[in-house]
């Protein structure tokens, strides 16, 4: 009997903790879904508030002044402006220029700019250019331009490096031209040719400003082409690679070309011909954050037999495209070389800042182009670009002549 008992206890017992834990999981389970419904609850709270707010929400809206400031930075920046500002110089040296542009479309594409430009210093262009950007299935592009300028104070320091900046002598010129150019791309790709046909007359004269006018200081038989007025007519050729997106501005790609010009003088005094090879190369750095831009031309005049090459037209170094720190024209050979090397970041859509290194030299003989008794400079630049062009420049550049300042209208390189 007692283990009857025994066993009837054990059981009751066992039932009870049972109906326990049967009574504590089912407890469990009503918190459980009782949590999950309140969780539900807020998740559909939180969604209903979202939709409220995404009901109430409106597309940000620019004030006039972005509005106004957005759409002529497209029109300014991309050359879509029919009136538009036009600060190309004359000549290279003419100092801060004013000027003006009015662009049309002729054709669906093609189109014609009439523009004109004056300096403080009397430097004064006046031309039209007439552009077929889409010839042969739009592989070619077909360029004409026609005009008139004149330069009042160029200056002329002596040939080679050792010219002095003290022996500056300025003489002026003007100039009537007309010149067309093709250029076509055979696959759509990087190769390229290019071909070129102008004509135009120099009319050397005398210089104004501060400096000596250059007849005060040559002669004909000392300076060849003093007083000269040739009439040229030029013929170009040229063949390439050009991966660049568009050659007023680009982040990537490269350009490696080689021109041949020939000017043929009509009295066959002052005829010569003169070999361009120009390398240039983008390097994008962290998603084109940062461009390292590296450029190099070298270029060689020859002039005919029994011609001469006169002192205007031979190859230059110094000014706001090559060695900037130093005065335009300032360094005067039959040979020049130049090699310039650019750090540039990436501000915005519109700005770009580049610290900038420049070196060159020219010389008499090809054989003495070395790389070394180089004249050098440094410097910080900012650029106001579009897309495919970079309409204003803005650098400061110093050297072993000084500091100069750099306004222009065009890239660098």
């Amino acid at each position: 009997m007692k283990r009857s008992a025994a066993v009837v206890v054990f059981a009751m017992f066992a039932a009870a903790a049972a109906a326990q834990e049967q009574q504590a999981v089912g407890i469990g389970e009503q918190e459980q879904q009782q949590q999950e419904q309140q969780a539900g609850s807020r998740t559909e709270l939180i969604e209903q508030q979202q939709a409220q707010k995404a009901a109430g929400l409106t597309p940000s809206k620019p004030s006039k002044a972005e509005e106004y400031v957005h759409r002529y930075s497209e029109a300014f920046l991309g050359g879509q402006m029919k009136w538009h500002p036009f600060f190309h110089n004359s000549y290279s040296g003419g100092g801060f220029t004013l000027g003006a542009g009015y662009k049309a479309f002729v054709s669906p594409y093609n189109t014609l700019d009439l523009r004109g430009s004056i300096t403080f210093l009397g430097y004064k262009r006046i031309e039209a250019e007439y552009i077929a950007p889409h010839l042969f299935n739009r592989r070619g592009v077909l360029t004409a331009v026609g005009g008139w300028r004149e330069a009042t104070q160029v200056g002329f320091f002596g040939f080679g490096m050792d010219s002095k900046e003290a022996d500056r002598a300025n003489y002026g010129f003007k100039q009537p031209y007309a010149n067309a150019t093709l250029e076509v791309r055979p696959t759509r790709k990087v190769l390229f040719l290019r071909g070129g046909v102008e004509f135009s007359q120099w009319k050397q004269g005398a210089g104004s400003g501060t400096f000596p006018s250059i007849e005060t200081k040559y002669t004909p038989e000392t300076l060849p082409g003093l007083g000269a007025h040739p009439v040229y007519l030029h013929s170009s050729g040229a063949v390439g690679l050009d991966s660049r997106a568009s050659p007023g501005y680009a982040r990537r790609g490269g350009l490696y070309a080689v021109t041949f010009h020939d000017f043929a003088d009509n009295d066959k005094t002052w005829g010569f011909q003169q070999l361009d090879t120009e390398i240039v190369q983008h390097i994008p750095i962290l998603r084109e954050a940062w461009v390292i831009s590296l450029h190099g031309l070298l270029s060689t005049a020859y002039s005919k037999s029994g011609q001469q090459i006169p002192f205007f037209m031979m190859p230059s170094l110094g000014g706001g495209d090559n060695l900037r720190a130093f005065t335009s024209w300032r360094f005067r050979d039959l040979n020049s070389l130049l090699l310039q090397a650019e750090w540039r970041v990436i501000a915005n859509r519109f700005v770009d800042m580049a610290v900038f290194y420049d070196s060159g030299r020219v010389a008499h003989d090809l054989d003495a182009i070395k790389l070394k008794n180089l004249k050098n400079d440094v410097g910080l630049g900012f650029r106001f670009h579009g897309p495919t062009a970079t309409p204003l420049r803005l650098e400061i550049a110093k050297g072993t002549e000084g500091l100069s300042l750099v306004f222009a209208a065009s890239p660098v390189f």
